[in-house]
């Protein structure tokens, strides 16, 4: 009865119709996904708007139903659309979605003229989320197609309108590459026009025929991995790909806007005032997320390092690719230098998410912790964001060595793995993933090792065999900055910690060679739990001649003296001092001083 319903000429449109037309859109951009990636030229050619695009509109069709009333509906298709926007052209796409839920009146249906009438007006949303509009692009086909349907509401029937208006869009879209130079010169059309297009394209098809049963039998295309694409290098103004999601109330486009331009380019800023998708290109992305803080709840991160990405494609110094996560403490001159990508772990303080040493850096992260009551979490990279770099990886280099966070400190490690399985099966390339069982400068000084043999040109199994000898052979030790901070982390019970605060316990945490910390150590005074690192590693002869780093939480000070003091017994300086990572500090509070060594072999 539904499938009759669907096939008889129509002149209003539902719930239901609007959502299986969308879901069929779609399905046939997911199978586009990776030829609209390869047109990805214009602004930046990081050859992801086929495969953002994609992810925008899986956010929709996986968290929607079909519903009768079509304001109820495309409600529905514009908060996941706008929660789940990626790139520049999923953000604008989920803008046009907002507006066209915006000038929708309440109501079970809408006439051809009232649905004309909604697109018509939700293109002013587009023009007034992007600060500075270019035409030629996936802007110009969507108003040029809006303004046809406007302007030929007086059809009858939806399927005749958005077939003919189908037409239109396509010649719009064939003209994108006269109006670019970028396109111009390489003679193909705009990617996330192309993207609209093709998305118009199953709607055509799917109203043509209106089998319901075939339409949800199909199999959803799985999300690409994002092909590589040669980046010129002067066409990057800025480093990080940023996007943010804001929630809240009240909320000021016009304010994220003027403070993203204040911070780059490429802005877009999609939403409502209760909900703003912001991507831009930046160089600082802490310091924009920072300045957003006090004006919702961050749901959502991401800052893709495009410098590193045309590095990996163009600049690469060694045949084999090291990979680590952001618990690695090592200066960002040595991971530029010997080109380590560093994956970031996701650090939540409150409900608002981060991306760590990327959108917060340590020495901020410790001064809020310091002084606001805050609570925090942490979780590992997901599986789909080690998929997409050791992809990337794998095109350029002959293998791929990875180092991390030590797997009963966190699941980075296996989220890891599960990805360079996957990435192995379908490119033939190693993927060595070792765990540390260690963390900050522990797994540093394995990271170092590791990058020291891949630039000495060993092979990829002697890096492994000496990556695995050295798994847990870090010793760290590191004192305490706030039992308020460990009782939270349920690293002590609140009970031990309630006594350890009366008597102003400061205990040394370290990590076993399984990968274990636990509480060593206990001095009355800080001073005292300082002198109890200094005499484990006075009475260590593994100490002496080792490498070794020292690591602090915002107290540069103390670690200034615990440097001199190790100097004593090692008879040089450590190979870096620097704030420790957050995962760690998360536990141990502001104020935390510690030191790490790798004996010699």
């Amino acid at each position: 009865m539904f499938l009759i319903y669907m096939m008889m000429s129509f002149s209003e449109l539902d719930g239901r119709r609007f959502f299986y037309s969308f879901y069929a859109g779609a399905l046939r951009l997911f199978e586009h996904q990776q030829e609209i990636n390869r047109l990805n030229v214009y602004p930046v050619p990081d050859a992801d708007t086929g495969t953002n695009l994609a992810s925008t509109l899986r956010s929709v069709i996986d968290s929607t139903t079909p519903q009768r009333s079509y304001k109820a509906t495309t409600i529905a298709v514009a908060e996941a659309a706008l929660t789940g926007a990626r790139g520049n052209s999923g953000i604008i796409f989920a803008q046009f979605l907002s507006g066209l839920n915006e000038e929708t009146q309440t109501s079970q249906s809408v006439t051809v003229k009232e649905f004309a009438l909604s697109v018509k007006n939700s293109i002013k949303y587009l023009y007034e989320a992007i600060s500075n509009p270019v035409e030629g692009t996936i802007l110009t086909v969507i108003r040029e197609w809006a303004e046809y349907v406007y302007e030929n509401a007086h059809m009858e029937d939806f399927r005749v309108l958005l077939q003919k208006a189908y037409i239109v869009a396509e010649e719009s879209l064939a003209g994108t590459s006269e109006k670019i130079k970028a396109l111009t010169s390489v003679s193909v059309v705009d990617a996330g026009a192309k993207g609209f297009v093709v998305f118009l394209k199953g709607i055509n098809d799917f109203l043509r025929y209106a089998d319901i049963r075939r339409l949800l039998n199909q199999q959803q295309v799985q999300e690409a991995i994002i092909p590589e694409v040669e980046i010129e290098h002067d066409r990057i103004n800025f480093r990080y790909c940023t996007e943010v999601l804001i929630k809240g109330e009240n909320l000021e486009r016009k304010q994220v806007e003027q403070m993203a331009e204040a911070a780059g380019d490429s802005v877009v800023v999609a939403g409502t005032s209760g909900m703003i998708r912001l991507h831009v290109h930046t160089d600082h992305p802490e310091e924009l997320i920072d300045h957003l803080r006090p004006m919702g709840t961050l749901s959502f991160q991401k800052a893709d390092d495009m410098l590193a990405q045309y590095r990996a494609a163009h600049e690469q110094k060694y045949k084999i690719a090291l990979v680590t996560d952001s618990a690695c403490d090592l200066p960002d001159t040595f991971l530029e230098e010997y080109q380590v990508n560093m994956v970031p772990i996701h650090l939540y303080i409150d409900d608002n998410q981060y991306l760590d040493k990327v959108t917060i850096k340590p020495d901020r992260f410790y001064e809020i912790i310091d002084k606001e009551k805050v609570t925090l979490r942490t979780s590992q990279p997901t599986v789909k964001s080690f998929v997409n770099l050791y992809s990337r990886l794998t095109s350029h280099y002959d293998s791929v060595v990875a180092v991390h966070l030590g797997s009963t400190l966190s699941g980075t490690w296996n989220t890891s793995r599960q990805a360079a399985e996957k990435v192995m099966k379908e490119t033939g390339k190693k993927i060595s993933v070792i765990d540390s069982k260690s963390l900050s400068g522990g797994l540093a000084l394995q990271v170092h090792r590791v990058a020291l043999l891949i630039a000495g040109g060993k092979s990829h199994s002697e890096i492994v065999q000496a990556a695995i000898a050295n798994s847990g052979k870090p010793k760290v030790y590191a004192s305490a900055g706030s039992m308020k901070q460990l009782i939270r982390s349920g690293r002590v019970s609140r009970m031990k910690g309630l006594i350890g605060k009366l008597l102003h316990v400061r205990p040394v945490v370290t990590i076993n060679q399984d990968g274990v910390a636990y509480l060593t150590g206990k001095a009355l005074t800080r001073k005292g739990s300082l002198q109890n690192i200094i005499r484990f590693i006075k009475e260590d002869p593994d100490f002496r001649g080792s490498e070794y780093i020292v690591m602090h939480a915002n107290d540069p000070d103390t670690a200034g003296i615990i440097t001199q003091r190790a100097m004593k017994y090692n008879n040089k300086p450590p190979f870096t001092v620097i704030n420790i990572a957050t995962v760690f500090g998360a536990h141990l509070g502001a104020g935390t001083v510690a030191i790490a060594y790798l004996p010699k072999n």
